[in-house]
């Protein structure tokens, strides 16, 4: 049954809103007016201890008032203080208040004694002062400083008045509020506290600040205290109840972030974090940047630095195809790309669906360039020498490829159609219409392979890596290893499994690998790409190894659940063509840094062309008959390195897949 006093309540503070909103700036200024006559008054008061003022009101203030109200008024103006808003008033806001008094008080002062002088000047006054006549019973100057001092105090305290009642009324109509730890006592955890005092929704009554310097310990923001050191988060918030750790440390290391989770295992904590305040100013971010902590943020990295005048220089204004466009890493290049200007954007896909996705994605967000969509098969030649000869594209990015371990391992044939004929089929259409330069995306599993998968796509290196010889049209690889949420990579798999309640599953407590960003990734491989002369093997900086398991842990942890307690982790058992370690070279070939710090070389050894020429066509001949153990063994052939594991029944059943 509703309330008929709170709705009259609401229904009145509704009219009051939308009446101060219609007519804000009279308001604002009229009510600035009463503030005036009440700072004037109260400077009287003051001087004259509140006696007399039958007589001071009338002799003094009365005309006082008649010269302070209009230079008051004029300065408010001029200054716009009649513009700042009272809801949300600041320090500057109070700061800028005090120089218009200041100004205003001078200009008041200023007036009176001029007018005193002029009006002395007169014949027909006698020298007498124009306010000031009775010996008995004088002005004292002190009240124009008293005026001043009481214009800034009124003033100030009606707007903080008016912001606390905002911000008390609005928190009194929520409901119960989660209690919130905050990990950084500087200047964007005063930000942050700033803004949940005041915001609408999800309310926090926060408990405390951390902050590992010592010099901080104790201090009082907004009237929260800092209670203890990060490093002893675990305890503070076991002894504070704490339900949620707010991270604002802006410029904190993915692995100091990593070490705050890992040290509140156990415990039923949600993480969120705020990005640094700057992202706001130049876009990177929406408004309200306070969100939940992701896996990201835990193993990122620092952000890429490119070359974006070089990789310009070949992007803006050309044609560029992209294969496998719809893909995780295929639709980030897309976008990277797309933000250099190109003339053309040529999106090869078979998935129509994908496609569909990343084609209406990039007309919405860079409706100045020509998108083009092309739903096509890579291995199919004539329909891509048909896409290239009339889109004559200068720079050909490949990303189209199979990847996931376990399902190529089961269907061989697939994977010697899709990453060895397929990149045969692309490189040769490049080289046959004029590309200038084709970028072939690879993987750290082609280094000594064990994995179908893998030796497919060094066997696709070897041939871009011997075209690129005798061929005007560069070939480029880019090695890197698996980026982080991927499609069927690790992250999102757990993601399903942890919000279904079911155990996560982990092949082995010893696999490790290393991860990257999406973006993070398409951006190294544009800037490798423009480093490449063409015969290059780029290997990308992929930072520390990760233990899958550890990951795992953390991303149970970032939900707000216990690992082992609330959600089990299961290990299911490495699976076939999975390694342990991942590598990231190739035994042979030589190493040698760039001018990029996070891309390296790796350069061709040398290789017999005819021994590959004629191995891709004996694979392409038994792809879709051979058995799976016939196809390795072809396989073999042409990659010494390749060491394929005993393989049991081949199964593909589902587990957290350690590499993709």
């Amino acid at each position: 049954m509703n309330n008929p006093t709170s709705d009259t309540y609401a229904g009145f503070r509704s009219w009051g809103a939308n009446l101060v909103g219609q007519y804000r700036t009279p308001i604002s200024i009229l009510a600035h007016v009463g503030l005036f006559g009440l700072s004037l008054f109260c400077a009287f008061g003051l001087a004259f201890n509140f006696h007399s003022m039958g007589r001071w009101f009338p002799e003094f203030f009365l005309p006082l008032l008649a010269i302070a109200l209009p230079i008051k008024l004029v300065v408010l103006v001029w200054m716009r203080q009649y513009r700042c808003s009272w809801r949300y008033v600041g320090l500057r806001d109070l700061l800028s208040l005090v120089r218009a008094s200041y100004i205003s008080s001078f200009g008041f002062l200023a007036v009176y004694f001029i007018l005193e002088n002029v009006w002395q000047q007169l014949p027909f006054t006698n020298g007498r002062c124009l306010i000031d006549n009775d010996l008995d019973f004088r002005l004292p100057q002190s009240v124009f400083l008293l005026d001043c001092a009481c214009t800034v105090g009124a003033i100030s305290m009606a707007r903080v008045v008016v912001r606390l009642y905002y911000e008390d009324n609005e928190r009194g109509q929520l409901g119960p509020m989660a209690r919130l730890l905050i990990v950084g006592a500087g200047d964007t955890g005063e930000v942050v506290l700033r803004e949940i005092l005041r915001m609408r929704g999800d309310r926090y009554d926060v408990v405390g600040f951390l902050d590992n310097k010592t010099s901080r310990l104790g201090n009082q923001i907004h009237g929260v205290e800092v209670i203890g050191r990060a490093d002893h988060i675990k305890t503070i918030c076991e002894a504070h109840d704490v339900d949620e750790v707010l991270i604002a440390l802006p410029k904190a290391s993915p692995k100091e972030i990593r070490r705050l989770v890992e040290l509140c295992q156990g415990m039923n904590l949600r993480f969120r974090t705020i990005p640094p305040v700057s992202d706001l100013i130049t876009g990177n971010l929406e408004v309200s940047p306070i969100r939940p902590v992701e896996i990201d943020d835990l193993l990122g990295r620092e952000p890429v630095q490119l070359d974006e005048q070089a990789i310009g220089a070949v992007l803006a204004n050309q044609r560029i195809a992209v294969t496998g466009a719809g893909g995780s890493i295929g639709s980030e290049m897309c976008r990277q790309i797309a933000r250099f200007g190109p003339e053309r954007l040529i999106l090869i896909e078979q998935a129509e669906n994908a496609l569909f996705e990343i084609h209406r994605e990039l007309l919405r967000a860079f409706p100045d360039i020509n998108v083009i969509p092309y739903v096509a098969d890579i291995c199919d030649a004539t329909r891509l020498r048909n896409i290239f000869e009339r889109e004559c594209p200068r720079v050909v990015y490949h990303a189209a490829a199979h990847k996931h371990v376990p399902m190529m391992e089961a269907n061989p044939g697939e994977a010697i159609k899709n990453n060895i004929i397929g990149t045969k089929v692309v490189a040769d259409s490049a080289v046959q219409k004029g590309v200038e330069k084709m970028v072939m995306i690879s993987t750290d599993k082609a280094v000594n392979p064990t994995s179908v998968m893998g030796c497919t796509k060094r066997i696709a290196e070897l041939y871009v890596q011997q075209l690129s010889d005798a061929r005007h049209t560069q070939f480029v690889t880019v090695r890197f290893g698996n980026v982080l949420g991927s499609s069927g990579s690790v992250v999102p798999i757990f993601k399903a499994q942890i919000a279904a309640g079911n155990p996560v599953t982990v092949t082995h407590p010893e696999m490790t690998r290393y991860f990257m960003t999406i973006p993070e990734a398409a951006q190294l491989v544009l800037q490798a790409g423009v480093m490449g002369q063409g015969g290059e093997v780029f290997v990308l900086d992929m930072g520390e190894p990760v233990k899958i398991v550890e990951l795992a842990r953390d991303m149970i942890t970032l939900s707000g659940l216990r690992p082992d307690i609330d959600i089990d982790i299961v290990f299911s058992g490495i699976r076939p063509g999975e390694k342990l370690f991942e590598e990231l070279s190739v035994e042979g070939e030589d190493f040698s840094s760039t001018k990029h710090p996070k891309i390296a070389i790796w350069q061709k050894r040398p290789e017999d062309w005819q021994k590959i020429c004629e191995g891709i066509d004996q694979l392409y001949a038994i792809a879709d008959t051979a058995t799976p153990a016939q196809a390795r063994a072809e396989l073999s052939a042409l990659v010494p390195e390749y060491q394929p594991p005993n393989h049991g029944t081949g199964s593909t059943r589902e587990s957290a897949p350690a590499s993709t």
